[in-house]
């Protein structure tokens, strides 16, 4: 294969044994904050992208796979979802995508980098396509867990999306079991979540896991899924968790009814039997999950290699 000359290259370390080589067109943006570096980097093929201390987070190409998979599952699992709490989700697709469901009222986003999201409002306007201005939306600087913890206001539906647990960064004590018990006392009775879960890869599978046994100590109904997401390098996996006792995910053709009733526009990745199809684990995942006994806790959180 012929590689271009004098190209400059990002290398995203995936493991001690592996990475995803990214081709450089631009550096748009590269600081640091009080929590995390930010770069915007004009990548050969996925376009602008957003990354966080060194992990793609969200590129102009495929961001639509990622948080369709993310937001829609949730927000159909519940009868009708007016309010929904945000996570995280600073480059605001997050919030795009929860605010296309027409009994949206009220969407709190909380992320504790202000620059993430006055990053994402000068660089990836496409990403949040105007949601920061919905008159819907409320934007709350602060930790998410302490803002939860001096707060008591109720939601429908609370959408976790942060970035990987990484030791100096700022998200590893938003996935503990006393994190999850904190989420509970926010949610409505037929209150639901959404969150990412790091990696499907058959070789690195304790992040999705260890989090699947973690809610489960919270939730009576946990269902995983995976999606491809091209610009992770890795199969990705998510959860969706209920405050009831759900016997399992709707059919294709109940996604489907529900997609058309209630979300505005056409979506780009997620049809009713896609949405269906990608609750079906394959065997391995489904015994890893089964047989896990790690519980993340907040004296014995979990990192991920970086």
């Amino acid at each position: 294969m012929a590689v271009r000359k004098n190209s400059k290259w990002f290398l995203e370390v995936l493991g001690p044994d592996e990475g995803h080589l990214h081709g450089v067109k631009t550096v748009l943006l590269s600081k640091d904050t009080a929590f995390q570096h930010i770069e915007v980097i004009e990548f050969g093929d996925y376009g602008r992208s957003l990354v966080l201390d060194g992990k793609v987070q969200s590129t102009e190409r495929d961001e639509f796979i990622y948080h369709e998979a993310l937001v829609h599952p949730a927000l159909l699992t519940h009868p009708n979802p007016e309010r929904v709490l945000i996570i995280g989700g600073g480059e605001g697709a997050t919030l795009r995508e929860a605010l296309r469901h027409r009994s949206i009222r009220r969407a709190v986003m909380v992320d504790v980098d202000q620059e993430v999201i006055e990053v994402s409002r000068k660089f990836l306007p496409e990403f949040h396509a105007g949601a920061f201005e919905d008159p819907r939306t409320e934007i709350v600087i602060e930790d998410a867990r302490r803002w939860l913890e001096t707060h008591e206001d109720v939601f429908d539906a609370i959408i976790i999306d942060l970035s990987d647990p990484i030791e100096e960064g700022p998200c590893y004590r938003l996935y503990t079991r006393e994190f999850y018990d904190l989420v509970t006392t926010r949610l409505s009775p037929a209150g639901v979540i959404a969150l990412q879960s790091g990696t499907v890869a058959a070789h690195d599978l304790l992040n999705f896991s260890a989090i699947y046994r973690t809610l489960r100590t919270t939730f009576p109904t946990v269902w995983p899924y995976t999606a491809a997401v091209p610009c992770f390098g890795l199969p990705w996996g998510f959860q969706v968790a209920s405050k009831e006792r759900l016997s399992e995910p709707y059919s294709a053709g109940e996604y489907e009814g529900r997609m058309g009733g209630r979300i505005n526009g056409s979506l780009k990745y997620l049809t009713g039997a896609l949405c269906a199809a990608q609750f079906v684990l394959p065997k391995h995942l489904l015994s890893r999950i089964e047989s896990e006994s790690r519980v993340i806790e907040d004296h014995a959180p979990l990192y991920i290699y970086h």
